[in-house]
């Protein structure tokens, strides 16, 4: 009899690992499953945040300005510097006045300063007399200075949104997150070219 008890005995520890390996299974598979619904729940709302801190960028820009609140002007130094002209040695004395709508921007201005004038005058160092001499040269020119001007501050202004606001949309892009320049105008307050 005591055989029979020891195969008896053997029989259901067998079975006892085989459940407990299939229980382990189980509760393996069901932990995993929780840690990717997790990480998944992660990645959605951190999508969602972003699309959120986007919306909300814009609005945070103009919402310092108070209707009736002069803006802030940030005047740069004047600007000398030899054209593009090839058959003959031009220059040209150009001040510069960025309008912003806050004037904490305007304080950020001033601490990038020295990358804003270089950007400036590599893009003036570009331009031809002819360029620079007619309206919408003019009008172009400060569309540029507008878009070097926050760039050392990391923030990346597409030529498209000025181009989109004045033409047709020819091809339909990836959107992109609108980007509002803090930069709300750029003024001459000299323009000599010679």
């Amino acid at each position: 009899m005591a055989t029979a008890a020891v195969g008896t005995d053997a029989a259901p520890k067998g079975g006892g690992k085989k459940k407990l390996i299939i229980i382990i299974a189980i509760v393996l598979v069901l932990v995993l499953a929780g840690v990717g619904a997790l990480l998944m729940m992660k990645k959605k709302a951190q999508a969602a945040e972003d699309e959120e801190g986007a919306v909300e960028e814009k609005p945070a820009a103009a919402a310092h300005v108070k209707p009736g609140t002069p803006p802030t002007f940030v005047p740069l130094d004047p600007f000398t510097v030899n054209l593009a002209d090839k058959e003959v040695d031009r220059f040209a004395q150009i001040g510069i006045t960025l309008e912003v709508n806050d004037p904490k921007f305007a304080d950020q201005l001033k601490a990038y300063m020295p990358a804003i004038r270089n950007n400036v005058l590599i893009v003036l160092s570009h331009k031809t007399s002819t360029e620079l001499l007619s309206i919408e040269g003019k009008e172009q020119l400060a569309k540029e200075i507008r878009r070097e001007a926050v760039r050392p501050m990391g923030i990346e202004l597409d030529d498209e949104e000025d181009e989109a606001a004045d033409s047709a949309p020819k091809k339909k892009k990836k959107k992109k997150r609108a980007v509002e320049s803090p930069v709300t105008q750029v003024l001459f307050s000299t323009f000599i070219v010679q």
